[in-house]
């Protein structure tokens, strides 16, 4: 059994809080995945539950029993690190051995379970080979399998794959999918990569200046984002931010103004105590956007084609209004984040609407053309806090 328990856990250094507060509750056999951009506490959290950092507040418990003052060693878990830490002078069969000869576990003991180790992870082939003669991938596997014959209650994966090449994270990613299926141990997996965490995770957890802001499954977290920061985190490239203002009670929503578009948004129960004049932040998604054509009821927001991204058989182009009073704003504007990779950074900082159209209706770039809003799929947010309404 490996359930985990984080109960209002905290870590402080001096004045600075690294960890506030988390509540986090991890069932037996789950893979979770903590993401978040860097410096979001996601890596101080993985090294308190593993017994690599104290805690200054709360309590971690791993299958019912309080871990704070246990030592690493008597946790029952295994943790895989970002940089291998592979011992050069030996084997990869030395190398995977070596945590269970410090155990003294029996010679015959080992061999099976190094032989299935490699088995499992197709090292077995390797198993003479030294670190310096295998590539990244393999190296990693190595590191997994040290982890794998201790047979622990849980998995602690600190960015394993953050090394690897894009074509080797793609196939180590699927890998781990496929080991976890297999050995059903419990999992925590860190990443900055909202892909993978997305693409691994039954359940992500999403941080930010050390608070938990979402725990939910890749599908909620996508659909259904709690605040600007996780609807901003999640999604490539990032749901926009356009100021708005409620028109009116319209059939089946809200009708809301962006500058001079006009269009119906359908919002969350709770949406409902707007009244007409109130300013709110609508979130659209790339793909909710699509270019108007005569005939729609519903007018669109005016704009001019800046960027174009060729991404068959769907391109993105990004867009500046051509109306002044719309106004543009980033999860940045809430909740900084340094974990924007660099063609998100250029949208956000030039200020422009992305959206999602098919390549061979894809506009010239300093074409004019207006966009419509998917009112349906639309998100609306508090202006002040950044919270989902």
């Amino acid at each position: 059994m490996g359930s985990i328990s984080l109960r209002k856990v905290g870590k402080t250094y001096g004045a600075v809080a690294a960890v506030r507060g988390v509540d986090l509750e991890i069932g037996d056999g789950e893979f979770v995945v903590f993401v978040g951009p860097s410096g979001c506490g996601k890596s101080t959290l993985l090294r308190m539950i593993a017994g690599l950092e104290s805690i200054s507040a709360g309590e971690i418990a791993i299958d019912g029993k309080v871990m704070n003052e246990v030592s690493p060693r008597d946790r029952d878990i295994a943790m895989v690190f970002q940089s291998y830490a592979l011992y050069p002078q030996m084997t990869v069969r030395e190398n995977i051995a070596f945590a269970l000869e410090l155990r003294k576990v029996s010679k015959a003991e080992i061999a099976q379970r190094v032989d299935e180790a490699a088995r499992i992870l197709d090292l077995s082939e390797l198993l003479g080979r030294k670190p310096r003669e295998l590539s990244g991938g393999q190296r990693q596997r190595v590191a997994m399998g040290r982890a794998i014959v201790r047979d622990p209650a849980v998995f602690l994966l600190d960015e394993p794959l953050s090394n690897l090449d894009a074509k080797l994270r793609v196939q180590l990613r699927a890998e781990l999918g496929r080991l976890h299926a297999r050995l059903g141990v419990t999992t925590i997996h860190v990443t900055h990569d909202q892909v993978e965490a997305m693409t691994l995770g039954s359940r992500v957890a999403v941080f930010s200046r050390g608070s938990l802001q979402q725990y939910d499954t890749p599908h909620t977290l996508y659909h259904a984002p709690a605040n600007i920061f996780v609807a901003g985190f999640i999604g490539s490239p990032a749901m926009n931010f356009l100021e708005a203002r409620v028109v009116e009670k319209a059939s089946g929503g809200l009708l809301v103004a962006v500058g001079r578009g006009r269009f119906t948004v359908t919002p969350r129960s709770d949406a409902h105590g707007l009244a007409p004049g109130d300013a709110v932040l609508v979130g659209v998604r790339p793909e909710h956007l699509s270019l108007r054509h005569a005939g729609q009821a519903e007018t669109g927001i005016e704009a001019q084609v800046e960027l174009v991204e060729h991404l068959e058989p769907e391109s993105f182009i990004g867009v500046a209004p051509s109306d002044p009073a719309v106004v543009i704003r980033t999860a940045d504007d809430y909740a900084p984040t340094s974990g924007a990779d660099p063609a998100e950074r250029v949208r956000r900082e030039a200020r422009l609407i992305v959206a999602r159209v098919p390549s061979n209706a894809l506009p010239p770039r300093g074409a004019g053309l207006e966009l419509c809003v998917d009112g349906r799929r639309a998100h609306l947010f508090d202006m002040s806090r950044g919270v989902a309404l």
